[in-house]
């Protein structure tokens, strides 16, 4: 009755979704336990690319079961959009295969003008959210204010709940952000039909799961963003607002501790962070240029919700050893090793300096992280295209070498690898 929970290990984007994707194959049910549609996870199927915003990656193989736990906050227009897009493509997106659990609270529209005001008013200091209404719907959870998705059960009085919500805060919007109020029948405009439409999806998420680990069924526990945005252990305040790590599995799903036996921290083989905050490995130059690519392509690194380009750096392997350590990781996922080829030499940060004085793990603290300067171990790349490799000793020699430091410096093995968005393209270890 084992639970297996994929944890992003740096700033979000490492590909998550490809590694549920390909763990789904066998897992009974995989479960999305944080966040909100500022995910986003890509995952390639032959020649079709799917961008999954809530809906669990688990929904692309026949059979398998989905569930969105109470963790998640829920833009219900988006939610029914994104299911009746899968629809379209032919995919089985009933009822009996997703779960919404009926304590999974709502964004609304005020929710999205909050989040626009409040980045506006930050001005240079912008944390660089989404502003798809993440923050301020977590905000009205905490407050004991928010709206919970059981209220759809009776779409009339969910949609007069709404307009109150807006009510409330259009004075928020003018007396406090000085902008301008929604205009609110335009702003609950379809909040009705989504409510219809996702009524038949609630569900006693926690109790489904416990069921079915009971059963002896495996779940797969899919998260969103990384380590390093985690609203308690991140670097605070540019940070998502939802717990990232493993302690949002157990709480955002519901399910005990005892039943986790794997804890999965997915690497990219460099780093990338989206929005604003330190970035000790950031390069901007050509070299971080060549690894976010043009754009031309999904595997380049733009985001899969909002097209950002994302900031590009070297590994910095303190990051990937602090979420080891806060998640009790058990192994190791590296994607994107194939971006690495065409470089004659890699570079991995070890360690920091402070003023001269070495440091040799992640320090949290704001002000401190920003004085950080890595510390950087070269190692000889390689000039193969790796793309068709299937097996680790066929690899070069180098980028088996890459991969070797990696697990020496995180004590923790890596047990798969990626070497393009395709399924196939997967190397065992």
């Amino acid at each position: 009755m084992p639970a297996h929970v994929v944890i992003g290990t740096q700033w979000g984007d490492e590909g998550k979704g490809r590694v549920v994707d390909l763990l789904a194959m066998n897992s009974d049910f995989v479960a999305r336990y944080a966040g909100g549609d500022n995910a986003g996870h890509t995952i390639r199927i032959g020649e079709e690319t799917f961008k999954l915003h809530l809906v669990p990656s688990g929904v692309l193989h026949p059979g398998k079961r989905c569930a969105i736990g109470g963790g998640v906050v829920v833009n219900p227009l988006a939610l029914a959009s994104e299911l009746q897009g899968l629809a379209e493509r032919g995919l089985d997106i009933s009822p009996n295969r997703v779960a919404l659990a009926e304590t999974a609270h709502i964004i609304t529209p005020a929710h999205i003008a909050l989040d626009k005001a409040n980045e506006a008013q930050r001005g240079d200091s912008a944390i660089g959210t989404t502003c798809r209404g993440i923050g301020p719907a977590y905000t009205d959870k905490a407050a004991r204010t928010g709206l919970r998705a059981g209220s759809m059960r009776n779409p009339d009085t969910f949609v007069d709940q709404v307009r109150r919500h807006i009510e409330y805060n259009n004075r928020l919007l003018a007396d406090v952000y000085k902008t301008s109020p929604l205009d609110i029948d335009t702003a609950i405009s379809g909040m009705h039909a989504a409510a219809e439409f996702l009524a038949p999806y609630l569900a006693d998420v926690p109790l489904l799961l416990h069921q079915a680990l009971q059963a002896g069924k495996i779940v797969l526990c899919e998260g969103a963003q990384g380590t390093l945005l985690d609203i308690d252990h991140g670097i605070y305040p540019y940070v998502t607002s939802s717990s990232a790590t493993v302690g949002g599995a157990i709480t955002g799903l519901g399910i005990g501790p005892h039943y986790i036996d794997r804890v999965i921290g997915v690497t990219k083989a460099y780093s990338t962070r989206v929005g604003g905050g330190p970035f000790p490995t950031e390069l901007r130059d050509a070299l971080g240029d060549k690894l976010r690519g043009t754009g031309d392509n999904p595997w380049d690194e733009y985001g899969t919700t909002t097209g950002r380009p994302r900031r590009c750096g070297w590994l910095d392997t303190l990051v990937v050893r602090y979420a080891a350590r806060i998640n009790g990781l058990t192994e190791l996922v590296v994607t994107k090793l194939d971006v690495l080829s065409g470089f004659d030499t890699l570079q991995v940060a070890n360690s920091y300096t402070i003023d001269g004085a070495p440091v040799d793990t992640l320090l949290c603290d704001l002000e401190t992280h920003q004085a950080c300067r890595p510390v950087y171990h070269n190692l000889p790349g390689w000039s193969e295209d790796i793309m068709h490799v299937r097996s680790f000793t066929n690899l070069p020699s180098t980028a088996q070498g890459y991969i070797d430091y990696l697990e020496e410096l995180t004590g923790l093995p890596v047990k798969t690898i990626t070497i393009g968005p395709a399924r196939d393209q997967t190397i065992e270890h």
